[in-house]
């Protein structure tokens, strides 16, 4: 019985957290019919609420937003609006601060979480995955000497929070793995192993009788 019951929570588990936040994604995208008249809403024109309709009015307007801002009239509207912004002292920090980190994250030329790196974390000889960020920029690299590289450690079982970490380029090692093969390995605490290492393993196996 154990057994069947250990099976079941394999199967259930990971379907439940999926709907969980599959629902918490279009219940939050769904917030975005307050932006509509009250007369406009679904609620209102036949009586009950559909979810999703606000995912896909987000989608649209995420979808128009770049497709306006992509030519010339929509870029020069979007640098005197960012100009608007600068010229607020709270806004300004936040917001330049935000667009900076998103550019990086988001921008097909940027350099972030592009290398898969194992670097040793919390102390020496304990190892763990980081990601390569770039390089130590500011005031602050004319305080380091030598090489250094900028990396991102996250935490496992949830990655978006972890350790920012600026460390000798020779204590870190670049990984043969692809970025999702490593965030998959961290969120599952290393139980579900890159395919490469299965593979090698399984070639191994099939060899070493040879041997």
């Amino acid at each position: 019985m154990r057994k069947y019951f250990v099976t079941g929570l394999l199967i259930l588990v990971p379907l439940a957290i999926t709907l969980w936040v599959l629902n918490l994604i279009v219940s939050t995208m769904d917030q975005s019919l307050l932006l509509l008249p009250e007369s406009w809403r679904p609620a209102s024109l036949i009586g009950f609420h559909i979810p999703g309709l606000g995912t896909i009015l987000t989608l649209v307007i995420v979808f128009l937003t770049g497709l306006l801002t992509r030519n010339f009239i929509g870029k020069q509207v979007v640098h005197v609006w960012e100009k608007m912004l600068h010229r607020i002292p709270v806004v300004s920090s936040i917001y330049s601060s935000v667009k900076q980190v998103s550019d990086t994250l988001f921008s097909s030329s940027g350099n972030a979480f592009r290398k898969a790196m194992l670097v040793q974390y919390p102390r020496q000889g304990s190892w763990t995955i980081a990601f390569l960020t770039g390089v130590p920029g500011g005031d602050v690299k004319n305080h380091l000497t030598g090489d250094y590289i900028s990396v991102y450690v996250p935490t496992t079982p949830n990655p978006t929070s972890g350790f920012f970490l600026m460390l000798p380029r020779a204590d870190a090692i670049e990984l043969d793995m692809s970025v999702d093969e490593a965030l998959k390995y961290i969120v599952s605490m290393g139980v579900v192993s890159p395919e490469y290492v299965v593979a090698a393993a399984t070639n191994l196996k099939a060899v070493q009788p040879q041997l």
